[in-house]
């Protein structure tokens, strides 16, 4: 008799997660821990990353580990995938969730008129150049080891919708004015091409690949946002971070064996309206 729930089990398999130490990565992190699998978390500030692999192990009694990496260097990729595959044998399940908003947030939320050829390409060298460069070592791993795998892009609402001005008047991220700079939607919009291509381009090779789009996670607005997005949702609230993972653990899992070049949206009802 077929266990429906054994297909959510992740025992065994071993997970990459970029950005694994942020906000939505650490919690990411947790779920395909505790599901069982063996987790390196990814990150561009290593001790970060190190410190909740330690976390990991303790809590959930599985091997993780804390790898640092720029995923915007080609070189970087190639040292942190060494890295797992020599301390786990292989790699099951890829997730590119790492994204950035520059080092230069000023700039980042400039308005679109004055936004810099400089900023748009350090925004897309991490949120889509990086998703190709892990997307592309990790694929010719999977390929090699021809046990197949299962790859997951974290994109955005704005990869899918237009921004609405309108939420963001008085609105207020960690004491900062915010709203959707057109590189990260862009960039956001970029990964669900970049998803439906290799899902046909590796499904000989049993590898899927699919996208899950949040949408908006509160996280440090102010009640002025947060009153105008929910008043945009169905739901009539915003999204916790733990609700993106229970997709992830789908997608990561056999339990979506079938499924592949698809785009889960988690946004509340968002969308629909």
């Amino acid at each position: 008799m077929t266990s429906f729930r054994d297909k959510f089990s992740l025992a065994d398999k071993v997970a990459i997660v970029t950005g694994g130490a942020g906000i939505l990565g650490q919690k990411f992190c947790a779920g395909l821990a505790e599901f069982g699998a063996k987790v390196a978390v990814v990150d561009i500030d290593e001790s970060s990353a190190a410190i909740l692999a330690e976390r990991l192990s303790s809590d959930y009694g599985t091997e993780a580990m804390g790898v640092g990496c720029n995923i915007a260097a080609r070189e970087s990729v190639v040292v942190m995938l060494k890295k797992v595959v020599d301390k786990f044998g292989g790699v099951d399940v890829l997730h590119n969730n790492a994204a950035t908003k520059s080092s230069d947030l000023a700039g980042f939320f400039a308005p679109f008129e004055e936004v810099s050829l400089d900023m748009w390409r350090e925004v897309m060298s991490v949120n889509l150049d990086g998703a190709f460069l892990v997307s592309q070592a990790v694929g010719r791993q999977m390929i090699s080891q021809g046990r197949g795998g299962s790859i997951i892009n974290t994109s955005s609402i704005y990869g899918i919708l237009g921004a609405d001005k309108r939420i963001y008047e008085g609105s207020h991220y960690l004491g900062r004015e915010i709203n959707t700079p057109a590189v990260y939607a862009a960039s956001k919009a970029g990964l669900l091409g970049l998803t439906r291509y290799l899902s046909t381009y590796w499904a000989e090779h049993n590898i899927r690949v699919n996208t899950i789009t949040p949408g908006g996670v509160s996280s440090g607005q102010n009640d002025e946002f947060k009153n105008r997005y929910s008043a945009r949702v169905p739901l009539g609230r915003m999204a916790e971070s733990d609700e993106m993972v229970s997709a992830l653990l789908f997608l990561a899992s056999d339990a979506s064996s079938y499924v592949t070049g698809q785009n889960i949206v988690v946004d509340g009802g968002l969308s629909a309206w």
